[in-house]
């Protein structure tokens, strides 16, 4: 649904209420050995004060066309995970500990299956190239297939094939980009071939709708440092209109993540980590010629401890 004079983004300032922003489990933790339905170790839940001024921001349920409401999540060099949860003010809490054993994990994206505004669990990818999907708060991972070794990187935009469950996008080495469709229960339909042509970019991401027309988009930066806005269009046989470019000099970061509205106006926004270990927030506009705001600085460094940001 399309937004209009922020009215409709603003309504999301009434749509999760605290329970509802943690109720974002922690991940559970699986190594590359772990069998499907096995059961791995599981992290504890991390119990968050929501401050009483910050209640009044969330509302009940979430509204077509707003954007998730997730956690920033990383894992460090010693497979340890670890959970940000945005402020509700523009910024990222402090961080908790969120689970362990990820040391193998080449790949870990939230998904959100029902459409309610924040993520039910995670696909991940094991060094060995088997793709599992883990609920939040479950001692097991349920195992959807092998061969996902062949790709080098992998996310979930949200629901871009037209249905009301995430989807999941993936390139391989030749620079294909693959979707495939979500059922709503961590298993896959088959890929279907969004195009060639997709290694000219370094990172590829998206969580939401950056363009203010209910469909969920994604941005991609290149070689150069110039990043580009594919708009969605909400069909899965082709699921992206014609790239648009944002802007250059974006080669000052070496990881770009999208995890849904951190700034909590109803409009998906964009994590950017530069070389030196800061992280800076784009918030989105809504607007498509011009989709996000100028950065602001949420973390001062250390954020290069992480070797995957999702």
């Amino acid at each position: 649904m399309a937004k209009s004079s922020g009215l409709n983004t603003r309504r999301t300032l009434a749509r999760a209420t605290a329970a509802a922003l943690t109720a974002a489990l922690v991940a559970t933790a699986a190594g590359s050995a772990v069998a499907a339905d096995t059961p791995g170790p599981v992290a504890s839940r991390p119990q968050v004060d929501v401050k009483p001024s910050d209640a009044s921001k969330f509302g009940s349920s979430a509204l077509p066309g707003d954007a998730q409401i997730n956690p920033l999540f990383g894992v460090d060099g010693n497979g340890d995970l670890w959970s940000y949860y945005p402020t509700g003010e523009g910024g990222v809490d402090s961080r908790l500990e969120s689970g362990y054993g990820w040391q193998s994990a080449r790949a870990i994206t939230q998904v959100d299956h029902d459409a309610d505004g924040y993520s039910d669990g995670i696909w991940h990818v094991t060094s060995g190239g088997q793709l599992y999907y883990g609920p939040w708060n479950s001692e097991n991972h349920e195992f959807i297939g092998n061969g996902w070794k062949i790709y080098d990187q992998l996310f979930s935009p949200a629901n871009v094939g037209g249905a009301a469950a995430d989807d999941l996008l993936a390139r391989d080495a030749s620079g294909v980009l693959w979707l495939y469709l979500g059922y709503g229960n961590g298993t896959l339909t088959q890929r279907y071939r969004v195009g060639g042509g997709w290694d000219a970019y370094t990172h590829i991401t998206g969580k939401g709708d950056l363009t203010g027309d209910g469909r969920a988009d994604i941005v991609a930066k290149d070689t150069s440092g110039v990043l580009w806005l594919y708009k969605g269009t909400g069909d899965y046989k082709a699921p992206f209109s014609s790239r648009s470019r944002i802007g250059g000099g974006w080669n000052t970061y070496n990881t770009i993540v999208s995890v849904g509205d951190i700034d909590i106006d109803g409009i998906t926004d964009l994590v950017a980590r530069d070389k030196a270990g800061a992280l800076y927030l784009y918030r989105g506009t809504g607007n498509g010629s011009a989709p996000y705001k100028s950065p602001v600085k949420i973390g001062s460094g250390g954020w290069n401890t992480y070797r995957l940001l999702f």
